[in-house]
């Protein structure tokens, strides 16, 4: 489906959303699992696995958490990827067949709405990694971080829209340039990583206390602590576990995107966790207390050469996790909302200019809005999951009409009521407002790890009974 034919709806087609080619699916096993390196090699990434410590683990209890739940998301992820790789269609495309042509643009929007946010708030990560590096190298420039601009000194603002750009320039060449990216991006970080971890050792004697972090705990108070950490790393995972299929529709077969997810997630993770376990117990030795940000590790190494290795690595590292988890997404997603006006390159455009406009420095810094806000909205990820997935392999069972999603009326088994499946919705805004409020109700505090589960499993749940009610309110063919 290379140009619109005369039933396929302007409403809900273009060539970006458009099922891939044969000959556009040119992501093979290590472009996926780059990816995935990019994705996780980053300081969010770092800040969170080393948090994970302070559920009261020792560094071996967390190590173990770690690699349970990366391995749970790599069977959840094979599920999303796999349907992306059979259709060659992306996340937006993909929720149409459950929620209807045009209620697809509720799960795709909730989605573009976290990513957007989540751009600006790793862009400004990235560059205080930046700023760092320059102060470093050039301290003249201390004198242009004591203003204050909407919350970012000079240098601040200097530093965040060069970023800014420069992950626009990747994304505004398309889908391979981003492959190419990703390709040496996510495999750099490694070097600083490695690097890091050795001289933390090697300050610390060789020798590190893994039991750092834990405290004591009844037998119940230390399960749940262990199974609480297992879920958060699905948790961090739960957006990509939604649009993984924008990029597993690029790969030739269904054995190339498990293979690339079998080396990218339960493989590369478990090294990565290790490094980070290893490294954030050395810097209480090697400093004296905990330090869970790498940059402040890579900062307080005294060797020029070294910070500038480190702060660049970090900072290539987390423009690869955002244009891989903050920006692809939107791009696709504003584009589903107005295919004949928004392109992916113009969605791109779009979730970099908002990505500004919020000021993530101020989200960052306010925990009421990170907990509230960006938390609120990711409890509605885990509902979306479980309806798409349900959906998908339980009740259409892998059988589409790929065509019939970019077409509208009679024309489309999947126009439902007006081009939206009210069940889906009901059942999604059902699940959301259980999830919603053990994310975020105090009283329910304990359960709130778990949210993402829960709406997942509440919300497939009720799915497939409105599906089972809807088929036996059909009425029996006449004799």
């Amino acid at each position: 489906m290379t140009e619109t034919g005369g039933d396929y709806s302007g409403r809900l087609y273009n060539e970006d959303l458009a099922p891939v080619e044969e000959d556009g699916r040119t992501w093979t096993w290590y472009s996926l699992f780059a990816m995935w390196m990019a994705d996780v090699h980053s300081i969010g990434g770092y800040t969170f696995a080393a948090g994970l410590f302070f559920l009261g683990l020792t560094g071996w209890e967390v190590f173990v958490a770690l690699i349970v739940g990366i391995t749970v998301v790599y069977f959840l992820m094979n599920l999303t990827g796999i349907a992306g790789q059979r259709h060659g269609i992306p996340y937006p495309v993909l929720a149409r067949i459950s929620f209807g042509v045009f209620g697809a643009n509720i799960p795709a929007l909730i989605r573009a709405i976290i990513a957007i946010f989540w751009y600006g708030i790793q862009t400004w990560l990235a560059s205080v990694a930046v700023q760092v590096l320059l102060l470093r190298i050039w301290p003249s420039l201390e004198q242009y971080t004591q203003n204050s601009i909407l919350g970012l000194s000079t240098l601040g603002w200097v530093c965040f829209l060069g970023l800014w750009a420069a992950q626009l320039f990747v994304l505004h060449r398309g889908m391979e340039t981003v492959r190419r990216f990703v390709d040496w991006a996510g495999p750099a970080i490694y070097v600083a990583m490695f690097a890091l971890a050795i001289w933390i050792l090697a300050e610390a004697g060789w020798r590190v206390d893994l039991s750092l972090g834990s405290r004591e705990l009844t037998a119940g108070g230390e399960l749940l602590a262990f199974f609480t950490a297992i879920s958060l790393v699905v948790a961090y995972f739960s957006t990509l576990l939604l649009n993984f299929c924008d990029f597993s529709r690029f790969a030739p077969t269904e054995r190339m995107v498990r293979w690339g997810n079998f080396w990218g997630l339960p493989v590369n993770f478990t090294v990565f966790s290790l490094i980070t376990v290893v490294t954030t117990a050395g810097s209480a030795a090697v400093f004296g207390r905990t330090i869970m940000d790498p940059v402040d590790i890579v900062a307080r190494i005294p060797n020029t050469f070294a910070l500038i290795v480190g702060a660049i690595t970090f900072a290539v590292a987390t423009i690869g996790i955002n244009i891989v988890a903050n920006f692809v997404s939107p791009a696709y997603d504003l584009s589903n909302a107005f295919p004949s006006y928004i392109d992916f390159k113009r969605g791109g455009l779009i979730t970099a200019v908002l990505a500004v406009l919020v000021m993530p420095w101020h989200i960052y810094g306010s925990p009421v809005a990170i907990n509230y806000f960006l938390g609120g909205l990711a409890a509605f990820l885990g509902p979306l999951f479980g309806i798409i997935i349900a959906d998908y392999y339980l009740v259409k069972r892998g059988r589409i009409d790929v065509e019939g999603l970019y077409r509208e009326g009679s024309a489309s088994p999947y126009w439902y009521s007006g081009g939206i499946n009210r069940r889906a919705v009901l059942v999604f805004v059902v699940s959301a407002a259980l999830s919603a409020v053990i994310a975020l109700v105090p009283a329910f505090g304990p359960a709130a790890p778990f949210s993402w589960f829960i709406g997942a499993i509440s919300s497939a749940a009720l799915y497939l009974a409105a599906a089972r009610r809807a088929r036996e309110e059909v009425p029996a063919p006449e004799a």
